[in-house]
């Protein structure tokens, strides 16, 4: 048995009240063991398991009114303020697509989840089944608390017990490259007609994002140094211009659209902390970014995107091309002037 199962909901229990400022993610870490593990010790007192299923959970959501939404990677939390709506339900993916709410959802990956009352503190905590977060909804003081109680009496599900299972943890995907399909990539590229037809092309191809990035070459993408990261944020907040941050995990990306108003360095960390969006990036973590350029029918989409050094992808942004409020062309030139590297070796 793995230390990830066996530790006991008493032993967990015990070490949250030692230690009862400590973050879950960070508590659960410590004790070598899941999230979803350190969340489930808490049934029965503060603790409800629910409905994982986003049809069930995201309806519900849309009754508390105003909340905080969060979704992160491992180097990477994304928090937006506002109302869930605008829900479309699908099989494989789902999608949010409200005011200051913006989702896409993998409804496979929403595997265990919990109402978690503690300290004041209401929310709603979705994982995988390797019990790593998907994504959390936290109530705030002006959320519509009235229905807290409907809502978890009627996601509750009837095994209300203590002790979690979790699957493997499966690792990142490191770049896939296929070094003999680089000119059909190239040409293939050059025929997109929409972005989301990359990753069906990398399919095809038997690579992944990462792995295409590095045997494209010019004009599709170009190496950037890891600091271009930082630099971007700083360079998207002065310019005063709006852009598109997705930060997404297996379950679910989230999307921020807006400026970038403040930026508050804190060790490791740089920090957006605008009203309605906070952004807390791990600038130690960025191992790589790219400048991406995939033609679409209004004009090539231009990205920043970071990864870590398991090859995962941190962060994507875009720039906001929507009628009347469009940043693209003083979006290129930020990506433009950003500092470059050598290309890393495919």
């Amino acid at each position: 048995m793995t230390q990830r199962q066996a530790v006991t909901p008493d032993h967990i229990r015990a070490y949250l009240a030692e230690n009862p400022k400590m973050r879950a993610r960070d508590a659960a870490h410590a004790l070598g063991i899941a999230e979803a593990q350190l969340v489930a010790a808490g049934v029965g007192a503060g603790t409800t398991r629910i409905t994982p299923h986003p049809d069930d959970i995201i309806p519900a959501a849309e009754a508390l009114g105003e909340v905080m939404a969060l979704t992160r990677v491992e180097a990477c939390v994304h928090e937006k303020v506002g109302a869930y709506g605008n829900y479309h339900p699908g099989e494989h993916a789902a999608m949010t697509l409200a005011e200051d709410i913006d989702l896409r959802i993998f409804p496979s990956h929403w595997v265990h989840a919990f109402a978690v009352e503690e300290g004041g503190r209401r929310s709603l905590q979705v994982f995988d089944a390797a019990g790593d977060a998907v994504h959390k909804i936290h109530l705030r003081e002006a959320s519509n608390h009235d229905v807290w109680a409907r809502i978890v009496a009627d996601l509750a599900v009837d095994d209300q017990s203590a002790g979690q299972e979790v699957a493997p943890r499966k690792p990142v995907e490191a770049a896939k490259v296929r070094e003999d399909k680089a000119d059909i990539l190239r040409e293939e590229w050059a025929k997109l007609t929409d972005t989301h037809q990359f990753l069906r092309l990398c399919a095809k191809l038997k690579m992944n994002r990462l792995g295409a990035y590095r045997v494209a070459g010019a004009p599709f993408v170009r190496p950037l140094a890891p600091e271009a990261a930082d630099a971007m944020l700083n360079a998207v907040r002065d310019a005063g211009i709006e852009v598109m941050i997705f930060v997404g995990n297996r379950g679910c990306i989230q999307i921020h659209t807006g400026p970038i108003l403040s930026l508050k360095p804190m060790g490791p960390w740089q920090n957006v902390m605008d009203p309605g969006f906070n952004l807390h990036l791990r600038l130690d973590k960025v191992a790589e970014v790219w400048a991406v350029a995939k033609p679409t029918q209004r004009g090539p989409a231009v990205s920043v995107e970071a990864f870590d050094a398991e090859g995962g992808l941190i962060f994507q942004v875009f720039g906001v091309g929507k009628e009347g409020r469009d940043s693209r062309e003083a979006w290129g030139r930020i990506v433009t002037a950003l500092p470059s590297v050598a290309p890393v070796p495919a």
